[in-house]
């Protein structure tokens, strides 16, 4: 079932879906698991690499309850007909500047709905995300710096998504910055 959205303002959008933080879950692993076997049996072949990304990829790290994904694929892949099968599945189509598209479940005209998923779907590169993960990992200390602002975030911007992640911008820009030094060339296809 497409879920459709067109008639749903910025402000109602903003009161559908708040920020929210909750405690580690250990059930996010499972689901991106589930969720990466579903993405694997659409896309196939056409699927170079994919990752669990994003804070809930972070053992012990309080985050959002949004499970992301970087789900990469070839250079010049029509994602079209997949797009197409992600609609029917009932994923909601997003097209942000650093993502090909973006495939959301778990928003519907109502709110939250079950467990909610970014999938970021990208031509196979060296992004930055995973080097972040990577840091989080390798640092708690770090971890819990980031769970602290998150949660300070949370409280100035209840109801600005966009605001939220902009403020957590330095903090994961200096982050991905030591992740690259200390992991060079990890994720880079190039390397390999």
């Amino acid at each position: 079932m497409r879920q459709d959205f067109s008639h749903v303002t910025a402000e109602d959008l903003a009161r559908l879906f708040p920020v929210l933080l909750a405690e580690h879950d250990p059930e996010w692993k499972e689901a991106y698991l589930e969720q990466e076997a579903y993405l694997r049996s659409v896309f196939g072949e056409k699927l170079a690499r994919i990752g669990h990304i994003g804070s809930t990829a972070v053992p012990g790290l309080a985050a959002k309850p949004t499970v992301d994904i970087l789900l990469e694929v070839p250079k010049g892949v029509d994602l079209a007909p997949y797009t197409r099968r992600m609609l029917d599945a009932g994923y909601v189509v997003n097209h942000p500047s650093s993502d090909l598209i973006m495939y959301l479940k778990g928003y519907t005209p109502e709110g939250f709905r079950g467990q909610a998923f970014h999938i970021h779907a990208r031509y196979l590169g060296d992004w930055d995300e995973p080097y972040f993960r990577d840091y989080l990992i390798a640092h708690p200390e770090a971890a819990a710096e980031y769970a602290r602002l998150k949660r300070a975030l949370k409280e100035r911007f209840p109801f600005d998504r966009d605001g939220y992640t902009e403020a957590k911008g330095a903090f994961v820009k200096r982050c991905t910055a030591l992740g690259r030094a200390e992991f060079p060339g990890k994720y880079d296809v190039a390397e390999r």
